[in-house]
């Protein structure tokens, strides 16, 4: 009965110390430093490809060397480098029956330059009494060549199509097994013949995710992520005056905490297991910057990952407590929990199932090949009125629900770190 009431004293002094060293580390000041830099107009939203995101990759760079982390292996600094293949549609004429169809009438999806005489291509429709969403993914997925009409009726949706096809496509490498899809708003029962000439600008434009790692200390090839992605939308439609979607919540305040826990780590700098820390790029146009990084790790050797995403505001349980997805898929929740007791904060199972988050968010990539990789949020994705709009400001924020929860993720993650937890493994979706 002694030992064990001795046990518990110690357990109790342990989680006490773990506590202190928390709230002395975590500071509060800091925190709102770095989100306010992040999410400031001088950085033009942080879209892919654009200067506002190498302001801040630059940034982050300076925060990961003022920490003292090191580069991961294989890269000579911070940034991790890789290019993505980007096709624009230059040319896209279209003639039915002998009419020339206008450009604002015409969306087409490519990974090359084609043409097409009539017969090429199976007609397929979309009318009025469809579901849009639900048959447009169908042909979008198709392994065959459609020229797919689509009732007026749908006019709204499909502007919001011919623009985001406009822009072209990206992927990370070129992709010639893509099957052309061509779609024309319009009212077309009896299509006799047709012509269509598509021309593509392909060009190779570089992006780069930034990681660094705190070395293990007796358990170095196990590794333990920390990740947020920093891009955004950039400059996007204006609403009352202002242009630029600053990404305050999404993900700035998931960045800040990748940088936040990366100084703490480095402080105690008693970590069984090597750390990565690690800011995502063009997670909005496609995860494609932990698509990447998942290629340069073994997924065996990764034992957990930390993906945090728009921390920003109150949880639907108020403050004190975060989602997280794919809750019910290891046992990584109950080990955060555990570490929790004797604290107000509180770990909760996804509850917004139907939005598929799990395979949302940049830990997907890693989730699919087994890793207990996990996104923790604070969102009320339901009711954020805020989401992808220029008001995810920092002044929408607060501070103090954003330091709460990365000291939540810091006192939770700790068994993993020192190597005492390893969470059960994600079931590998099969493709």
């Amino acid at each position: 009965m002694k030992k064990l009431i001795i046990a518990f004293v110690f357990a109790g002094l342990s989680a006490n110390s773990f506590a202190q060293d928390v709230d002395r580390l975590i500071d509060k000041n800091d925190v709102e430093r770095i989100i306010k830099i992040l999410s400031a107009d001088d950085m033009q939203g942080r879209a892919t490809f654009t200067p506002g995101i190498e302001k801040a990759a630059t940034f982050i760079e300076n925060e990961y060397k003022t920490i003292g982390l090191k580069p991961m292996e294989g890269n000579s600094g911070f940034r991790q480098n890789f290019s993505m293949v980007h096709t624009t549609p230059t040319k896209v004429e279209i003639n039915i029956n002998g009419v020339v169809i206008t450009d604002d009438n015409i969306a087409a999806k490519t990974a090359g330059s084609f043409n097409w005489n009539t017969g090429d291509a199976e007609i397929a429709h979309i009318s009025a009494d469809q579901d849009f969403r639900k048959e447009y993914s169908n042909y979008a997925r198709a392994t065959k060549k459609y020229l797919l009409i689509v009732d007026p009726k749908f006019a709204t949706i499909f502007k919001r199509l011919h623009d985001q096809m406009s822009k072209g496509r990206v992927s990370l490498k070129k992709e010639d097994d893509v099957q052309p899809l061509v779609v024309v708003l319009g009212t077309f029962d009896d299509i006799k013949s047709y012509k269509v000439n598509v021309e593509t600008k392909v060009e190779s434009q570089p992006l780069f995710n930034v990681a660094g790692i705190i070395p293990g200390k007796t358990k170095p090839d196990e590794f333990v992520i920390f990740s947020g992605h920093y891009d955004h939308l950039g400059i996007i439609k204006p609403m009352e005056g202002d242009s630029i979607a600053n990404g305050a919540d999404d993900d700035a305040s998931g960045t800040t905490a990748v940088l936040s826990l990366a100084k703490y780590f480095k402080r105690l700098n008693n970590n069984a297991r090597t750390l990565i820390f690690v800011a995502f790029t063009a997670e909005e146009i496609g995860e494609y910057g932990s698509q990447y990084f998942a290629t340069t790790v073994t997924p065996d050797k990764v034992v957990a990952m930390f993906n945090i995403e728009m921390i920003g505001k109150a949880s639907k349980w108020g403050t004190n407590a975060a989602l997280i997805t794919g809750y019910e898929r290891s046992d990584f929740g109950p080990i955060l929990q555990k570490n929790l007791e004797g604290t107000a904060f509180k770990f909760y199972p996804d509850p917004y199932t139907d939005q598929n988050l799990f395979y949302r968010s940049d830990n997907a990539s890693l989730a699919r090949v087994g890793v207990p990789a996990h996104t923790i949020s604070t969102d009320q994705i339901d009711k954020d009125q805020l989401y992808h709009t220029v008001k995810d400001e920092f002044s929408s924020l607060d501070v103090d629900n954003i330091t709460a929860t990365i000291k939540a993720i810091a006192l939770s993650s700790r068994t993993i770190v020192s190597g005492q937890d390893t969470p059960t493994r994600v079931a590998k979706l099969e493709r």
